[in-house]
C-alpha cells in the first residue's frame, strides 16, 4: 500500500544525498498557518537546508521572537508590504488583527504581493515553493519559472477530503448539502458538520461575500489543481485512509511531514511573567486544573462567554483562562466575563488577560483538562502533552476536527443545540466534570495518553520531514 511504502522510505531515510535544496515558504496571513509553516521552516533549515519564508513586515517581526536566535539567522525572512487598502485598517496583516468580516480584504490584500512575489522568485530561483491556499494564482507563475510547486495545508486529510470536491464533481449549493458526508468518500466516516458549524461556512468558502474576492473553495481547488505534490501537516497513525484517499482523488503525491508537535524546549519563555504563573499552577494539585483558551481567532460571542463562565463556576473545578476580550483592535464587539465571576471564583481560578507563552502553562502537571475549540493546531498542542479536551467549534474547520476526535474518544463536545448552537453552563459545567473526573470519561485521558505516544514521539515526527525532504531533493 501507500502507507507501507512510504514507512519504507522512512525506515532508509537519512537525508544522506548531500543535496543542499533552497525551498520557499508562503503561508496564508493567519498565524494558524504561519506557525505550522515556520516550524516546518525551522527543521529543514536545521537540516542545512536554505529556507526562505515570505510573510509581511509586521507579521514576521511578531514570528521572530518565536525562534532561538541561531536559527532566526537561518531562514532568510522576505518581508514584503501589502499594498494599502481603505477597507482594511492601518497596521492590520494577519486575520488576528481584524474582525471576521474584513478577512477577505486581507485575502484580496494578499493577491496584491503578486507581482514582487514573482519578482522574488525570479531573483532567487528556489528548488521548490510551499505555498497556502490563498494565492491561486502562483501555481502558474511558478509553472512557468521551472520552480516545483507544493500545496502546503495547514488543514488535515479529512479536512481537505471532505471540504474540496476531485475535479469538477463538487455539487453542494447548500448548507443543508454538508450535514452528511460527501459522495466521492468511500468509507464509512462521521465526519461532517452540523447545522450550526456550517450554517456560515458558504460566506467566504463556499460563496465570495465581497466584489473582487474569490470564494476559498476555487483558491484551494486551483491550488491543488496546479501544485506538483500535496504536503499535509499529519500522519499516518492519525488518519492513513484519508491521506489515501487525498492521493486517489487528486491523482498527486501526497506527502504527510508529521504533525511538526510544537518543540517546548526550543520556545522562550516570558520571563517577566511567567514566575508568577507557574508560581499558581504549582500550587494546584496535578491533573486537578482546567485550562481555558481560545486562541486568537475563535471569540465566544457574550451569550456563550456568559455560560462557558457560568458553567466553570458550577463546576466547581480549577481553571486557568487565558482571557481575549477582543479580535483585534477594530473588534467593535469586546466580551466581558458576567459580573463577579473574578471575585466568586478567586479562591479557585486565575483569569489571565496578558500574553502567555501556552505551551508552558499546557504542558503543566497542574493542568487535566483543556477548555478549547477544535482548531488542527489546537488539538496537536493538547494532544503533544496529553491532555484530554472539552470542546466548543466556532470556525472553520474545527467541526470537522472534532468529528474526528470524538470518534477517536480524545475529545469531548459540549452538548449543543444542532440547529442553532446553543449551550448550557449545566452541559458545561457536566463536560468538564466527565473528562476530568468520572468514571465515564476514564476512556478520554487514557486514549490521548496513547495517541501522545505518536504526537510526542519526536524522532517518529522528524522521521517524517526528513523522508519529506529526501523526496524534495529526488523531485526539484
Amino acid at each position: 500500500t501507500f502507507s507501507s511504502r512510504y514507512y519504507n522510505t522512512m525506515a532508509n531515510s537519512n537525508d544522506g544525498n548531500g543535496t543542499k535544496l533552497h525551498v520557499v515558504m508562503f503561508p496564508w496571513l493567519a498565524f494558524g498557518h504561519m506557525f505550522p509553516h515556520l516550524e516546518l521552516s525551522r527543521l529543514i533549515a536545521q537540516k542545512g537546508h536554505t529556507v526562505s519564508f515570505i510573510s509581511t513586515p509586521r507579521n514576521i517581526d511578531r514570528l521572530l521572537p518565536r525562534l532561538p536566535e541561531n536559527l532566526s539567522s537561518a531562514i532568510n525572512f522576505v518581508k514584503i508590504p501589502l499594498l494599502s487598502d481603505s477597507n482594511l485598517p492601518e497596521d492590520c496583516e494577519a486575520t488576528t488583527d481584524i474582525p471576521l468580516h474584513l478577512v477577505p480584504y486581507l485575502k484580496i490584500a494578499m493577491d496584491g504581493m503578486r507581482i514582487p512575489v514573482t519578482e522574488f522568485l525570479v531573483s532567487s530561483n528556489p528548488d521548490w515553493i510551499l505555498q497556502d491556499f490563498v494565492p491561486h494564482w502562483l501555481p502558474p507563475i511558478t509553472r512557468r519559472l521551472g520552480i516545483k510547486t507544493g500545496f502546503f495545508s495547514a488543514f488535515n486529510c479529512a479536512t481537505l477530503g471532505t471540504l474540496i470536491a476531485p475535479g469538477s464533481d463538487e455539487y453542494r449549493t447548500s448548507s443543508a448539502d454538508f450535514l452528511t458526508s460527501p459522495k466521492w468518500i468511500p468509507f464509512e466516516t462521521p465526519v461532517a458538520y452540523k447545522l450550526y458549524e456550517c450554517r456560515n461556512l458558504f460566506k467566504g468558502f463556499m460563496a465570495a461575500t465581497i466584489e473582487g474576492n474569490i470564494p476559498d473553495v476555487d483558491r484551494m481547488a486551483g491550488v491543488i489543481n496546479g501544485c506538483d505534490v500535496i504536503v499535509v501537516r499529519s500522519c499516518y497513525e492519525y488518519e492513513a485512509q484519508w491521506l489515501q484517499l487525498i492521493q486517489d482523488l487528486h491523482g498527486k503525491p501526497v506527502i504527510p511531514v508529521g504533525v511538526l508537535p510544537p518543540n517546548l524546549e526550543e520556545k522562550c519563555a516570558d520571563t517577566d511573567t511567567w514566575p508568577s504563573l507557574k508560581a499558581w499552577l504549582d500550587s494546584q494539585q496535578t491533573k486537578s486544573v482546567v485550562h481555558v483558551s481560545f486562541g486568537s481567532e475563535a471569540m465566544p460571542s457574550q451569550t456563550q462567554l456568559n455560560e462557558i463562565a457560568l458553567g466553570l463556576e458550577l463546576s466547581g473545578l480549577p481553571f486557568f483562562w487565558v482571557f481575549k476580550t477582543r479580535r483585534g483592535l477594530f473588534d467593535t464587539e469586546p466580551v466581558e466575563l458576567p459580573e463577579g465571576f473574578e471575585e466568586r471564583t478567586k479562591d479557585r481560578g486565575m483569569v489571565w488577560r496578558g500574553w502567555v507563552e501556552q505551551l508552558r502553562t499546557l504542558s503543566h502537571d497542574s493542568i487535566g483538562l483543556v477548555l478549547t475549540h477544535p482548531g488542527w493546531g489546537t488539538i496537536i498542542e493538547a494532544v503533544r502533552f496529553a491532555k484530554p479536551m472539552a470542546m466548543l467549534v466556532f470556525l472553520y474547520d474545527q467541526g470537522l476536527n472534532a468529528r474526528v476526535i470524538e470518534e477517536k474518544k480524545i475529545g469531548y463536545m459540549i452538548p449543543r443545540d444542532e440547529t442553532e448552537g446553543w449551550f448550557t453552563k449545566e452541559s458545561v459545567a457536566k463536560s468538564l466534570r466527565l473528562v476530568m473526573e468520572d468514571e465515564e470519561g476514564k476512556v478520554y485521558r487514557e486514549n490521548v495518553k496513547d495517541m501522545k505516544g505518536v504526537f510526542g514521539d519526536m524522532d517518529r515526527q522528524d522521521c517524517y520531514v526528513d523522508s519529506f525532504l529526501d523526496y524534495l531533493a529526488a523531485n526539484r
